[in-house]
């Protein structure tokens, strides 16, 4: 995926300009962005749901059920990042925001640029992940 011209200048900054007042406020900008965004689509879900005549046909409630059970799990994902892009904003605040919460480490902006609310280095996510994955398979999840 090729960077706009903003996200270029950001990656051409020297390392030790990491986390620079400008980076900090292109990645609040765009959290803020993504943020109202999903506000928005969690506002049009339930409007969906509260709008939904229960009387229809059987086969309309059907469709009307499976439709509603996908738009749930999407909320639910939803509800999810907007948790996670709320403690980015938190982050930023701190001065934590582009830090590996666990080794302290700088996540780096291609990482956040592709995933502007991830807390951990990549080394530390794939830790996480494999530690996650043995988890599963000892407990006979895998």
């Amino acid at each position: 995926m090729p960077y706009t011209p903003e996200e270029a200048r950001l990656l051409a900054m020297p390392d030790d300009d990491y986390m620079n007042d400008e980076q900090l406020a292109f990645f609040r900008d765009r959290l803020l962005e993504e943020k109202a965004q999903v506000e928005e689509h969690l506002r049009e879900v339930r409007a969906a749901m509260a709008s939904h005549e229960r009387d229809s046909d059987e086969l309309d409630q059907a469709a009307f059920e499976e439709e509603l059970r996908l738009q749930l799990r999407q909320a639910d994902r939803e509800t999810r990042l907007l948790a996670n892009i709320e403690a980015a904003l938190r982050r930023i605040d701190a001065d934590d925001y582009g830090y590996c919460a666990e080794t302290g480490e700088p996540i780096g902006l291609p990482r956040l640029l592709l995933r502007p609310t991830a807390k951990l280095c990549l080394e530390a996510k794939e830790r996480q992940e494999q530690r996650e994955n043995h988890y599963r398979k000892t407990r006979g999840e895998g």
